[in-house]
Parts: structure tokens; C-alpha cells; sequence
């Protein structure tokens, strides 16, 4: 007998990719591909290409009172259809209570059928994905007749896929800039914080900020070691404006750095071929890993025990700072930076590209 597992979590993109190991593991283990409840219109471009999810249930916001909300009503009629199948909410408990409980109870769905990671304590330093890994050996009591039948294996790191029509939209927009056939080296400055409903956050409010200048300093490292690269400023088309201010600073060492304020499935196909990226600590980062470009991110007040990107495909990723010895992304250096990205292992495009590889 198979049956589709739901998968409940608002969090944002970097939250979201970590779900791909655990919605693979269930999965495989239910028979079917699961439905996931999530924020955004951003879950179905990141798992466009991924068979572990079938369906989603898209909120456009958790807050506000339910009956003000017409979307959250859709999606508790919509959970209601699946109210006979097991339930898997990856949520903290805060939410849990105030946000999800209440939508799972209107949706008539059984405790019995539901299984909450709140209930699974973190153990000391453990990292998200080791977490959600326990979390997906766990089964709701009405289903443990069926399907209490010992882990299907270890959860992974995650591994995303590109579309064919993200991979086209990107190699257009590459071949509209003049930079198809070239390395490209993202810079990812940008993070939750950054953006404020009036403007760009103070970077003295913001733990994860890196100054412009150290941006400049490093984009001229690395084009100093790899001159025929392309470098990028990347983020959402949200983050335009932000993106442009720092490129008139980069700008000064590095004349031809570029802006890419990108839809989610573009970045996806750059990520998929770029040669490596330098990234603070955000979604993106997570991105990167998933999709196996090189990455060096920068930790501020957040443990990279708990939080550090990992890589189903296997390629590099390299940590700078973090707490407990790091609490703000301003306090680490250029030249730790800069050394990181150079010990970064052959990337991916260097033997087609020919370009100067990042070397000791």
C-alpha cells in the first residue's frame, strides 16, 4: 500500500532546500511523492525538479487572524483532502502552536496521524539536517502497523536538480550580458535582514552584514588570480537597488563586476554551472550547495554546527567565523575570505573553460 506524506514548514529558502533529504527519505519510504505546506511561491520553482514532491499546499503568510486570511482557508480545505495521510511537521514549536495546530484541527486531520519534530528534542549542537534525518525514522501512531519498518536509509545531504526551462532562461540571460563560455564567480551579499519595508537594513543592526569595501577588496583577489572570470553581485529582484549601491563601490577595483537580480529558478541554472560563490550566511548559500557549486560562507551569530550548508553532490563548502568565536560577519577579514575561495578544490567548469585556476 502506498501512501503521500505531508510535509509541513514555514521557513524561508535556506529552511526550505534543507527539507529535500527528508522529503526524499519519506518519499521513498511512503511509496509516493509528498505534498508540502509552505511560505511563498518559492517552494514549487525549488523542488520544480525534484519527483520526491508531488504537490503544494502555498501560504502567502502565516500571521494574521485565520479568518482574515482567504489563502490560509484554501490551504486548510486543501489539507483536509489529505487528512488520511500521515503528517510530518517540521516546524518549531511556537509556530506549531499558534500557526499550524489550529490548522490542522480545522482540517479535521487525527493527532494520530500527525508527527510533530517539537516533540523530537535537538540534541546539543546538532546540526538541522541530522535533526530532520531522526525526525523522518519517526512514524505517526496510526501508521506504525504499516509502515514501522526501520529507516530506509540515511538522510543525505541535499541534492537539487535544474529544469530544462530554468536551464534555458538562464543561458538566456547569460548570452544577453555577453557571458556565456565564461567562469562565473557569485557574490552573494544579501541576506533575510538585509531588507527593510523603507530601505536597506543599518549594517550596524545587522549581524550578517559584510562591508562594501570588503566586497571590493575581495572581488579584486579574485580577479587578480582568475582574470577571465565574471563576477556577479547576486540576490533577489527584491534586493535590485541594494545590489546596484554596492556595485558603484565594488565597481572602483573591479569595473566590470555585474549585477544579477534573479527569479529563483535563474539563479538555480547559475548556480548549477557557475565555478564557485562567496556567500554570507542565507538561503542561498544553502542553494549553492545543493545544486554543487563551490561555496565559501560567512557565519556571524548563528552556530555552523547547527546551520553550515551541506552538499549532496559533493562539492566544496568552505565555513569562515560562526559563533561561539564569531558574533558578526564584519569581524572576519578579507584575506581569510580571499584564502578560503583560493583553497577551494578544482570547481566544476575549469577544464572545458581553461581559465586560471584558484592554486596555492
Amino acid at each position: 500500500m502506498t501512501c503521500s506524506p505531508v510535509v509541513a514548514r514555514f521557513g524561508r529558502l535556506g529552511d526550505t532546500v534543507l527539507l529535500q533529504p527528508l522529503l526524499q527519505k519519506l518519499s521513498l519510504r511512503y511509496g509516493q511523492p509528498c505534498h508540502l505546506l509552505a511560505l511563498g511561491d518559492g517552494p514549487p520553482v525549488l523542488f520544480s525538479a525534484q519527483p520526491e514532491v508531488g504537490g503544494f499546499i502555498p501560504l502567502a503568510t502565516q500571521y494574521g487572524p485565520l479568518w482574515m486570511r482567504p489563502g490560509r482557508w484554501r490551504a486548510v480545505l486543501a489539507l483536509s483532502r489529505l487528512r488520511d495521510c500521515p503528517f510530518y511537521i517540521a516546524e518549531p514549536a511556537f509556530r506549531t502552536r499558534t500557526k499550524l495546530r489550529p490548522m490542522l484541527k480545522l482540517a479535521g486531520i487525527p493527532p494520530e496521524h500527525c508527527q510533530f519534530i517539537e516533540d523530537l528534542p535537538a540534541c546539543e549542537d546538532e546540526h538541522w539536517l541530522d535533526w530532520l534525518a531522526r525526525f523522518s525514522d519517526t512514524t505517526p501512531m496510526a501508521f506504525r502497523e504499516r509502515w514501522e519498518l526501520g529507516p530506509a536509509g540515511p538522510c543525505g545531504a541535499p541534492e537539487l536538480n535544474v529544469t530544462a526551462a530554468e536551464r534555458a532562461d538562464g543561458e538566456r540571460w547569460l548570452r544577453a550580458r555577453g557571458l556565456a563560455q565564461r567562469p562565473l564567480v557569485l557574490l552573494q551579499p544579501a541576506n533575510k535582514r538585509t531588507m527593510r519595508w523603507n530601505g536597506v537594513r543599518a549594517a550596524a543592526d545587522d549581524v550578517k552584514s559584510w562591508p562594501a569595501e570588503r566586497w571590493a577588496a575581495v572581488a579584486r583577489a579574485i580577479r587578480q588570480r582568475m582574470p577571465q572570470a565574471r563576477l556577479l553581485l547576486c540576490g533577489s529582484p527584491a534586493e535590485a537597488g541594494y545590489l546596484r549601491a554596492l556595485q558603484a563601490v565594488v565597481r572602483v577595483g573591479t569595473p566590470d563586476i555585474g549585477v544579477a537580480a534573479l527569479p529563483l529558478g535563474c539563479l538555480k541554472a547559475l548556480l548549477e554551472t557557475a565555478h564557485s560563490m562567496i556567500s554570507v550566511d542565507t538561503g542561498p548559500a544553502h542553494l549553492a550547495a545543493a545544486l554543487g557549486c563551490p561555496l565559501v560562507v560567512l557565519f556571524g551569530g548563528r552556530s555552523p554546527r547547527t546551520w553550515a550548508p551541506r552538499s549532496g553532490r559533493g562539492s566544496a563548502v568552505s565555513v569562515i567565523g560562526g559563533l561561539p568565536d564569531i558574533q558578526r560577519v564584519d569581524q572576519i577579514e578579507v584575506e581569510q575570505v580571499a584564502q578560503a575561495w583560493c583553497r577551494l578544490p578544482l570547481c566544476r567548469a575549469e577544464d572545458e573553460s581553461g581559465c586560471l585556476l584558484p592554486t596555492d
